[in-house]
């Protein structure tokens, strides 16, 4: 492990904003736990559905304030990809060529995780597995794969966007939920916000590549404004508490993203740029940074198959043992949190037995950094896998 922590260091640019990748990392992680604590696989009478303890315990709902982490995921995207582009102009690289490296690296491992999930949808209905249970467990896997569609635009529309000030889509937000919340217009306005909502952070984070967000005075206003903001809408404007949705709920901040979900990715934009200093710092221990770097090398992977390994660890359970506390049964009260909260690192151990599988379809072919094409070919195992 010392071996692979000194080829790791060695193998980083000196000039690469470390705090950048640790963000990324968060962010990922974020969706990650939280995807783990508010999603319940129920097991009923020989089928399983999906439950949230949002839905039965509404004091749960700050769960969703710590994890809820898509507009940092977005920040840095921006901050990367208006970065990247401009690399790649300086040295004459072709907008097709940058684009091309950039979506391979993104849609690779999606296209790996349809083929194993479709295989074993197929394998489930030919075994006679209820096609309900079987939808529930689909829609784990793929419905979180919606962001990557929007992030792969706006990554698309870099060059168009890098410059655009984030006030303009933070204004089509504040249009659209006043139109079709506040004037009862149609519902179906809300898919603008989908692309306008991350557009703002996204549109921040390339500011932030171009050294606009660089003062700390900055980050406290997009902190507190974002976070006072957010606080009123929700208690004064009817939006929900929680910046995910909740099953049964009349209105969910993130499907699409309200004014609100906006409010509140501003404030996780100003805390991200504030931890940005401090992270540097503790980034430069070449143990945490050797961390960092294997969790952002694998982070497409880690985010495409937690699902899966929440489901596998259910699925095992309920076949070996039947239905046990925190996995099969209603997210209704403090027990299931902590029996929940027990089973992580399961899954988690789950996790990285699918990122050993499967991390290299990330990692193989174009856009692969620098230190994936100076640590992959060690003999060891971690490394390679690295």
């Amino acid at each position: 492990m010392r071996d692979l922590v000194r080829r790791i260091e060695s193998a980083t640019p000196p000039d690469r904003d470390r705090a950048v990748d640790a963000l990324r990392a968060l962010a990922i992680l974020g969706v990650v736990f939280g995807h783990w604590l508010v999603t319940a696989l129920v097991a009923d009478s020989g089928t399983v559905h999906g439950a949230s303890p949002l839905g039965h315990m509404p004091e749960f709902t700050p769960v969703s304030w710590v994890f809820q982490t898509l507009a940092v995921f977005f920040l840095v995207g921006g901050q990367v990809g208006a970065r990247g582009y401009a690399a790649a102009r300086a040295r004459g690289e072709s907008y097709g060529r940058w684009l091309r490296a950039r979506m391979v690296r993104l849609f690779r491992p999606v296209a790996v995780v349809l083929a194993v999930w479709a295989a074993a949808a197929g394998v489930m209905l030919l075994s006679g597995v209820d096609p309900g249970t079987v939808r529930a467990l689909g829609k784990l896997v793929w419905s979180p794969m919606w962001f990557l569609l929007v992030f792969a635009a706006l990554t698309a529309a870099t060059p168009l966007v890098a410059r655009l000030h984030p006030l303009w889509p933070l204004a089509v937000v504040l249009h659209v939920d006043l139109l079709r919340l506040g004037l009862d217009g149609p519902a179906s306005l809300g898919r603008i916000n989908v692309v306008a909502g991350w557009l703002v952070p996204y549109c921040l984070g390339a500011g932030w590549a171009r050294g606009r967000l660089s003062s700390r005075r900055t980050g406290w206003v997009l902190l507190l404004g974002g976070a006072g903001a957010a606080v009123g809408l929700v208690l004064f404007a009817g939006y929900p508490a929680s910046m995910v949705g909740v099953p049964g709920g009349e209105l969910s901040n993130l499907d699409p993203p309200t004014l609100a979900a906006v409010a509140f990715g501003l404030a996780q934009c100003g805390g991200a740029l504030l931890l940005s200093g401090p992270l540097r710092r503790v980034l430069a221990r070449p143990g945490v940074w050797a961390v960092t770097a294997l969790v952002n090398l694998s982070a497409m992977t880690i985010f495409l198959w937690h699902q899966t390994a929440m489901i596998v660890v259910t699925s095992t359970a309920l076949f070996l043992t039947g239905p046990l506390p925190g996995l099969h049964d209603v997210p209704d009260g403090p027990g299931w949190v902590l029996a929940r909260l027990a089973w992580l690192p399961v899954f988690a151990l789950v996790l990285l037995v699918c990122r050993a599988a499967f991390g290299a379809y990330e990692t193989r072919g174009g856009g692969r950094s620098t230190v994936v094409r100076k640590v992959s070919p060690a003999p060891v195992p971690e490394s390679r896998h690295a």
